[in-house]
């Protein structure tokens, strides 16, 4: 029986499950945490201690026809400058609650398109959260940039502010393909706002590609990975393109008929795989490849990897806020998502009031289970024993869970006392094993495909 029949046979090219970014996933938020808990939860911040943050800007001039994230598009300043003067409202209305001598340890700017703004409008907002929130030694700022909304001002702003690691969203150089998604955006002016950023000091680079693409295949993919590697980042995120029509409407504009099948896009996840390895890079988690030496290199080495709504990390950071329309904070109580829609967001921050709309609030089996699924994500094994050692009491025994893990995923896993493993010819289904430690009834036509 080859390995492909294997993993068929096991569900993994018909499975839908999490990306599991968070545990409990998104969809088991809830009215039932309000603004009261989020007021808590920021004043209970140990004073003097230390923070990430996110800040989510939600417009785009194009909305790429692949993308399922929070954006709306906007044709002039105007939107970008009202949403911005309100943004700084929540970020004083915020500091506020934290206590005093609260820093910054990493900031990240998402979207959306954040180099939407212009270069005055990044200097203003970098200011407005310095001035709040000052950066701890050793800080990190990120900002996922769009080569096409980019120029020589807007770099200048983002270098002066304290930017010292960019994202560049790639998602495929096939001409054809980029055409198809929405996504135009060629391999030479990508290049060149590679070496803008590294003239300006910024060297730490992340880059992201998509597979399942349609219209892609062995050939296009492998051209694309060569020449994301000659680019030569630090960090490189391959996903699997989600297709959900349903959750995101432009994603109609996505000719279904000319999408890879399961089958398919394992080999080109196998093939981007291989090259990046080839090229010396280091495979982290399910869907992460990183320099030796970066960041993630360290933390998967050390233990310290971590996993959050921007995927793999190595923030260790135990309180991430989250601001904007639609962010999400996550606090060593619970989760926190602010309003998603732009105008109630921006209604109700006008107000005086915080944005926050739902959430949800650990409990103890919570916590257990949500170290057990980041053990796998990050390292494809856990240790009970020891996971159990980092809680005070044991909420729940999750020792029957693994034995029929283990009967059911065989050869792919084994099982050795304590410990459950996925073996390397198994970390394909890694998402469906951390599904099988999840507590929570699960819509599928919620999630993606598990490849």
């Amino acid at each position: 029986m080859t390995q492909q029949t294997q993993l068929a046979r096991l569900g993994l090219f018909d499975a839908k499950v999490p990306r599991y970014t968070s545990y409990p996933t998104a969809p088991q938020f809830s009215t039932s945490v309000q603004a009261s808990h989020y007021k808590r939860w920021l004043a209970e911040v140990p004073e003097g201690g230390q923070v990430s943050l996110y800040i989510h800007v939600p417009f785009c001039k194009r909305l790429c026809w692949f993308c399922a994230c929070r954006t709306q598009g906007v044709n002039n300043n105007d939107p970008v400058n009202s949403y911005l003067a309100t943004l700084k409202d929540e970020i004083g209305m915020v500091a506020d609650i934290l206590p005093r001598g609260v820093k910054l340890s990493r900031l990240h700017w998402g979207g959306g398109t954040p180099t939407i703004m212009e270069a005055d409008q990044i200097e203003s907002l970098a200011r407005a959260i310095t001035d709040a929130l000052p950066f701890a030694e050793g800080a990190e700022f990120s900002v996922e940039v769009d080569p096409n909304e980019l120029d020589d001002s807007r770099l200048d702003a983002l270098a002066a502010a304290g930017m010292n690691r960019a994202s560049i969203g790639v998602q495929d150089f096939d001409p054809k393909i980029q055409k198809t998604i929405g996504r135009e955006q060629g391999f030479e002016i990508t290049r060149d706002v590679a070496d803008k950023l590294r003239a300006r000091g910024i060297h730490s680079l992340n880059t992201d590609i998509l597979f399942g693409l349609p219209h892609q295949d062995i050939a296009s993919i492998t051209d694309t990975t060569n020449k994301l590697i000659s680019l030569s980042p630090d960090r490189v995120a391959l996903y699997g393109y989600a297709h959900v029509p349903w959750m995101s409407k432009r994603q109609t504009m996505i000719p279904e008929q000319h999408l890879p099948g399961s089958r398919d896009r394992l080999s080109l996840y196998d093939v981007a795989r291989d090259l990046f390895l080839a090229a010396g890079y280091r495979a982290i988690g399910i869907d992460h490849f990183a320099k030796p030496g970066d960041g993630l290199d360290m933390a998967a080495s050390n233990g310290t990897l971590r996993r959050n709504f921007q995927g793999y990390t190595d923030d260790t950071c135990m309180t991430l806020i989250g601001l904007g329309a639609s962010a999400i904070s996550r606090f060593p109580q619970g989760y926190v998502q602010n309003i998603s829609a732009t105008s109630p967001y921006l209604a109700q921050i006008r107000q005086g009031n915080l944005a926050s709309a739902r959430g949800h609030a650990f409990t103890a089996e919570d916590l257990l289970r949500s170290r057990v699924i980041e053990e796998i994500m990050c390292n494809f094994a856990f240790d009970l024993a020891a996971v159990e050692a980092e809680f005070d009491s044991v909420a729940v025994n999750l020792r029957p869970e693994m034995r029929l893990v283990q009967a059911k995923y065989a050869p792919f896993t084994r099982l050795d006392g304590t410990t459950l493993r996925i073996l390397p010819e198994g970390q394909p289904l890694t998402r469906m094993v951390a599904r099988e430690f999840d507590a929570y009834a699960m819509d599928a036509s919620g999630h993606s495909m598990a490849i």
